[in-house]
């Protein structure tokens, strides 16, 4: 995206892999330098790609959305409502913004799934 969008070099790219990553991917992209050395932008997005974009990956984003519900008690709300926004997208990257708040808004319940309801400007069925 990066590299289409803005013309960015892929070496810039690169660069800022080690800073994107956190915890098990920073330690995979570490391994991955050591053991093939350094590579353009086109090989790494084939390598993560190659990662974590199988069957595997997408059960686990889509067990961990179908169990994600929201505690007021235990939840920050932005956090978590970023971190299903991430799931959803990468499951269904073609969905749009609305339905995909719609659906993690049912997620919630109550009384805050109804009044997203009646203020959706979509038909959000």
């Amino acid at each position: 995206m990066l590299q289409e969008d803005f013309h960015i070099p892929h070496v810039m790219i690169v660069g800022k892999l080690h800073s994107l990553f956190t915890r098990t991917e920073k330690k995979w992209y570490y391994k991955m330098r050591q053991e093939h050395g350094n590579y353009d932008w086109l090989w790494w997005k084939s390598e993560i790609i190659t990662k974590w974009a199988n069957d595997s990956w997408k059960f686990i984003m889509k067990n961990a959305f179908g169990n994600a519900i929201f505690h007021s008690d235990k939840d920050k709300p932005l956090t978590w409502f970023l971190k299903n926004k991430d799931r959803v997208s990468a499951l269904a990257p073609d969905m749009s913004d609305s339905r995909i708040n719609m659906k993690i808004f049912r997620k919630c319940g109550g009384e805050l799934e109804h009044a997203t309801k009646c203020r959706c400007v979509e038909t959000c069925s």
